[in-house]
């Protein structure tokens, strides 16, 4: 019986999700350094970092209103995913518990790591010199959602595409 690509990808999804994701038993430090990581991906943490040139912090200013349009276009259309798709967060299907609030029911694509992407890839083009750090914290907000238990992997993913995609589409302009 062949299965569908689809059927595939959420199988692997949902492997490396229980894979990765902490068990109840994990250290409480690591635990608190995953949630404060986590929490650079928020919207309070991305909406200070997306301001920080409106605000004429020198030498972000040259980046103008560029880390914020991304922010709030790959804001949008992840919000249109998740509305669309309606992937439910894997606490909700999978016998596993999420160690941080869920900010609502559906987990594809995250938002915390395309908030995260989206101003890490404009802040790397705008500033190649601390290109490598940013995209690299970036990646593990990504990352953090899973660990804590409310993204699978995929959705990471998705979240992390949607954001270089909308952050190079604003730096077009």
């Amino acid at each position: 019986m062949e299965t569908s690509l689809l059927a595939r990808l959420a199988a692997r999804d949902r492997a490396l999700f229980l894979r990765w994701a902490l068990d109840e038993r994990s250290a409480r430090a690591w635990r608190a350094l995953l949630v404060a990581v986590t929490h650079a991906g928020g919207v309070i943490s991305s909406v200070a970092l997306a301001s920080l040139p409106l605000l004429g912090i020198s030498p972000l200013v040259r980046a103008g209103w560029k880390p914020m349009a991304a922010l709030v276009a790959s804001h949008l259309i992840v919000q249109i995913f998740k509305r669309t798709v309606g992937r439910p967060r894997p606490s909700r299907t999978l016998p596993a518990r999420a160690a941080v609030a869920e900010p609502d029911q559906f987990s594809f694509p995250s938002g915390h790591a395309a908030a995260a992407m989206s101003i890490a890839v404009v802040y790397a083009v705008l500033f190649p010199a601390v290109a490598a750090p940013v995209l690299v914290a970036a990646a593990l907000v990504g990352l953090t959602r899973v660990f804590l238990g409310v993204h699978y992997p995929g959705d990471v993913a998705a979240g992390q595409l949607i954001a270089a995609a909308t952050a190079l589409l604003v730096l077009t302009q």
